[in-house]
């Protein structure tokens, strides 16, 4: 089979706040006792089915996490498409397959996205092989999952009369509905969730894309025209890529065209979005309840509890979601938990950081944890991956000191370099130009103070980057 993966890494995963960030979102989490993260799962579940290297298609600040979760799982050389603006899922496919296009070849597009749960790979393979057939035959092919219980969180497709086993016309798609038509749907047996699972020809999506929607198809021409190689990214025009507008797959394409079709995917699905689901997939105890990290539940039945720091204790609670992380921590009905999103963008509009970022941040060269600030202080636990190199800088408005805790470290401080080690520290004024590097084969472990009157991160003017950050 000549079947070419994309997978879409994009999105917020504002659903599951706390522990999807803005920054961080789901598909980078490890959300399965057992299993990698979202990202990781979904590369590894096309095993058996011999793809191409797949294209992954993510924002600009989700490019190191993907690399990085690549690298982990041995994935060499992919293909990751940056695009500068979030325009929907329907301009994202349309770059893997222009990109695949000018390639000179017209491969079958598999559009997965990042942050799904699949279980049974043997039947999702078996399922996406049986709709194979129809892509090479210029059909745009929908999977559709039988609902097992009435879900107000997810679209539906209306299924139509039967071409063969297990394919059908598609009849209509349906937005998420209230309760009483999610019950209706579930009851019929008409009706598949939708699960945002593609499969067609390059060739074949962007003639019938240009059939609907030229003006989408033009803008990404245009920005894949002057795309750019940076690092190992591919980097979309920013300007020609602002023209496009924002659709879906769904209603771009899907529910104007008269070629598509909906294949029954036997495996057990889920997009995890929300608490509520999540739950619902896990593994529970004799009590009903998902525990994960430090745990003590006492009388208490339904429940789904995540602790990272700390001992969490209930006691005669029932179907509640409580997530403890470094810096919030979420108590919820389960019945409330599609609805969390309004925490999210709560935060968001107060002007807080929690929907940003965890307390542990990561960047291409390792992580640093904030574990402690004032009003003109930080304080910082920096980690530098052997042989990585923080940028060359410089701050306008903070100084810092750094107390190395173990490993080497190698510092330019304005026209000096010098390596310092355990128990040995430096200081950096405001305005010098610096860079801290680990020249070791050990993690560099060390305490960052910084004072000043402005500790915000966009206090960085980056003078040289070996990972290309403006």
């Amino acid at each position: 089979m000549n079947i070419l993966p994309v997978i879409l890494a994009g999105g917020s995963g504002s659903r599951l706040w706390p522990l999807s960030r803005q920054h961080y979102p789901k598909q980078f989490l490890s959300l399965i006792d057992g299993k990698g993260s979202m990202l990781q799962e979904t590369v590894r579940r096309l095993k058996h089915l011999d793809p191409k290297p797949p294209i992954f298609v993510c924002n600009n600040d989700h490019r190191f996490l993907v690399a990085e979760q690549l690298r982990q799982i041995e994935l060499n050389d992919p293909v990751i498409i940056l695009e500068p603006f979030n325009r929907g899922t329907a301009p994202a496919v349309a770059l893997a397959a222009i990109h695949a296009l000018n390639m000179g070849q017209d491969p079958v597009l598999l559009v997965l996205a990042a942050d799904h749960f699949i279980d049974d790979i043997e039947s999702f393979t078996d399922s996406i092989k049986h709709g194979y057939h129809a892509a090479t035959e210029n059909q745009l092919v929908t999977f559709g999952v039988s609902p097992t219980r009435p879900e107000t969180g997810y679209g539906y497709i209306k299924k139509g009369s039967a071409i063969e086993s297990n394919i059908f016309l598609v009849e209509q798609f349906i937005e998420k509905p209230n309760n009483d038509d999610a019950i209706s749907y579930s009851n019929s047996g008409d009706y598949f969730w939708n699960s945002g699972i593609f499969m067609f020809k390059a060739s074949s999506y962007v003639n019938e894309l240009d059939n609907f929607h030229p003006e989408i198809v033009s803008s990404c021409r245009k920005a894949f025209s002057s795309a750019s190689n940076d690092l190992d990214f591919l980097r979309i025009d920013e300007s020609e890529y602002s023209s496009c507008v924002y659709d879906t797959i769904d209603y771009a394409l899907m529910e104007k065209t008269t070629n598509a079709v909906v294949v029954s995917l036997t495996a057990r699905w889920d997009d995890i979005g929300s608490w509520q689901s999540l739950w619902a997939i896990s593994n529970r105890n004799v009590d009903d309840n998902v525990l994960r990290g430090d745990v003590l539940a006492l009388e208490s039945s339904g429940c789904y509890i995540h602790s990272e720091n700390r001992l969490v204790t209930t006691l005669g609670v029932k179907d509640l979601v409580i997530i403890e992380t470094h810096d919030a921590i979420l108590v919820t009905h389960k019945d409330s938990s599609q609805a969390v999103k309004r925490v999210f963008e709560h935060i968001k509009d107060k002007g807080r950081t929690e929907h940003l970022n965890h307390r542990i941040v990561y960047r291409p060269w390792g992580l640093f944890d904030s574990i402690d600030h004032g009003q003109r202080y930080q304080v910082k636990r920096i980690t530098v991956d052997p042989g990585a190199r923080l940028s060359l800088q410089k701050h306008h408005h903070r100084a810092e000191h750094w107390i190395v805790v173990s490993g080497t470290a190698k510092v330019t401080n304005g026209a000096e370099t010098y390596l310092i080690t355990e128990n040995q520290s430096t200081y950096i004024p405001i305005g010098q130009i610096h860079c801290l590097e680990n020249p070791g084969r050990i993690p560099l472990e060390l305490i960052e103070v910084q004072s000043g009157s402005y500790l915000g991160e966009d206090d960085i003017v980056r003078i040289d980057d070996k990972y290309g950050r403006a």
